[in-house]
């Protein structure tokens, strides 16, 4: 995932007010344990995780998700909290 990546995401969620408070919580819940102390400064998922995650929906670990699919992900984690 890259800059673009990210300023793609940040773009659909800010398009969606209703997911706002969604993607803030599951950003928490998945951004990997100092994720303050290591480029890139933001709070992304442990490598080992997202690694995981892209070989299960896309096959191979370098695959970054799709904006719709984060988008969807999202939606779904707003209706089912936990």
């Amino acid at each position: 995932m890259d800059v673009r990546w990210f300023a793609r995401m940040a773009v659909a969620v800010a398009l969606r007010p209703v997911l706002w408070g969604v993607a803030l919580r599951q950003a928490h819940r998945l951004a990997g344990r100092g994720w303050w102390r290591r480029p890139p400064f933001l709070p992304v998922p442990a490598r080992a995780y997202a690694a995981f995650r892209a070989t299960t929906q896309y096959g191979d670990p370098t695959a970054a998700p799709t904006v719709d699919d984060v988008i969807v992900w999202l939606q779904w984690a707003r209706r089912f909290p936990g």
